[in-house]
Parts: structure tokens; C-alpha cells; sequence
């Protein structure tokens, strides 16, 4: 039995499978893409920042990674970051999706920019909805797939973030359900990874936090001692990529700690007891 499981550890789980990554040639697409070519699969990286995407392919080896220029917002650019994909490996396996941007925060609806919503939704939401078309157009021939979708702990909660960036990440999910219904009969999962609070440069930003404000986000948590990392949200997506979650599809895998279950400030076991 121990032999078993030491194989099981030992074997890549992606071995022989291609990956798509859209967005993000940093940060947890980048750390997703250099785990999932150490379990043996050969990826894709496809962004807007042209330099930071290299370098990511230079640091996994160009033997297991290339770059794409691609906006997730023009669907030709989606469409051939696909057929460069396929041109390349000859398949594609794995689609991630993980391009996202978040407007400037704005506490009043009345503040908000219509233009300023509309390009959230653009790279969010419909960014999203152009990769599932064109990489499933290659997996329904195949009859077999997976996508991946990166959400958020504003995939489920209210409050959190901007009303663009919670709209968005909403739709997510239901854009992740309703594919799923329709690509099952085609063997094609689909699924969806949404973490909570990261300590990486954009929630920085977003939140003005220094190093020291971040570890305070454990306040909010329903786990003590535990801060969420990229690997963290890498390891989910390469399950949700491997056949170890094979009859899973429409799923929302939430990395919260439970924050999205609970009001840590109400109830038999608030915090504030």
C-alpha cells in the first residue's frame, strides 16, 4: 500500500496534456504554470505583457513553455492564442483562465464609471466566455477537456470589492455552471478555483496595504495561524486539471478558510466572544 501511494506521488499528474493559461504572466498564473509543467504538461502563456510573459517561459525552460501576445477582450487574439496552441502541440487539454482586472475603488454606486464597469466585465466575463468558445472547439472534437476558471471570494460574497469586480466574478460562476451543463455530454469538465485574500502586489494595491496591514487580514478568516498563498490556489488548479477530480464539473472550489460560510462577527462562534 505504501508503495502504491509513494508511485502516486512520484508520477506527474499532468503528464502528456497541454495547458492554455490566459492572463496573468504573474502572480498565480505564473506560479500555476511553472506546477503544472513540473507534473509534465507543456503550456501556453498567453498575456498582454509581452516581457513579464517571456520571462516566465525563460524561467520554466522554452522546451516546456512558450508566450502568446493575446488580449482576452479581442476574440481573434483569443482565437489565435488557440490555434498557436494547437499549432505548436498538435492538442490542447487544459484551459485556465485567469486574466482579470479591478476597477479603482469607489464606495458609492453614484461614483462609479459606466465605462469603467463595462471594461471590468470585458476582461472578466467576457474574456471567460471567448476562451471556453474557442478551446472547446478543439476539446468537443477530442470529446474530452478541462477548463478552469479563477474566481474569488467576490464569486460568492457581496462587500468585498468594487460592484464591476463582484458582478464579474459572479457571473463567473454561472458562466462555469451553465458550460458545464452543456459540454458534459461531450466528457469536457468545467470548473471554477476562487481564492480569498492574497498577499501578492495586486491586492496591495487595490487595498493600499503595507506587509504588515496584510497579516491582518487573518482577522476575517475562519482559519487561525493560516494565510492563503499562490501555490495554494496552484495546487487546486492542478487537481481540478488532473484525473484525480474526473467526475467533478460545475464546481466552485472556494480557498476562503471558510470566510464565505460564516459572519466571524454573529453567531455561537464570533470571534468578537
Amino acid at each position: 500500500m505504501v508503495g502504491l501511494l509513494q508511485l502516486a506521488l512520484e508520477t506527474p499528474r499532468l503528464q502528456g496534456k497541454v495547458a492554455l493559461f490566459t492572463g496573468r504572466a504573474r502572480g498565480i498564473g505564473a506560479c500555476m504554470a511553472k506546477l503544472f509543467t513540473k507534473h509534465g504538461a507543456k503550456v501556453v502563456i498567453a498575456d498582454i505583457r509581452d516581457e513579464q510573459g517571456r520571462a516566465v517561459c525563460n524561467d520554466i525552460e522554452l522546451e516546456h513553455a512558450s508566450y502568446v501576445h493575446c488580449d482576452v477582450t479581442k476574440e481573434l487574439n483569443v482565437q489565435n492564442a488557440v490555434k498557436t496552441t494547437i499549432s505548436k502541440h498538435q492538442k490542447l487539454a487544459i484551459m485556465v483562465k485567469n486574466a482579470a482586472i479591478i476597477d479603482e475603488a469607489k464606495p458609492s454606486i453614484v461614483d462609479n464609471e459606466t465605462s469603467e464597469f463595462e471594461q471590468v466585465l470585458s476582461v472578466n466575463l467576457t474574456g471567460p466566455f471567448l476562451g471556453t468558445k474557442h478551446a472547446v472547439k478543439v476539446m468537443i472534437r477530442e470529446r474530452k477537456g478541462t477548463i478552469i476558471n479563477v474566481g474569488s471570494v467576490s464569486s460568492s460574497v457581496g462587500g468585498a470589492a468594487t460592484h464591476a469586480y463582484t458582478s464579474s466574478k459572479h457571473g463567473l460562476v454561472g458562466l462555469t455552471k451553465n458550460v458545464a451543463a452543456e459540454l458534459g455530454k461531450f466528457g469536457i469538465r468545467v470548473n471554477c478555483v476562487s481564492p480569498y485574500f492574497i498577499a501578492n502586489v495586486a491586492a496591495k494595491d487595490f487595498f493600499k496595504l503595507e506587509d504588515v496591514g496584510c497579516s491582518c487580514s487573518s482577522i476575517y478568516s475562519n482559519l487561525e495561524g493560516i494565510y492563503l498563498q499562490e501555490e495554494d490556489v496552484a495546487q487546486a488548479a492542478l487537481y481540478l486539471a488532473s484525473n484525480e477530480s474526473k467526475y467533478i464539473s460545475r464546481h466552485n472550489l472556494a480557498l476562503d478558510g471558510g470566510f464565505s460560510s460564516i459572519n466571524l462577527s454573529f453567531g455561537l462562534f464570533s470571534k468578537s466572544k
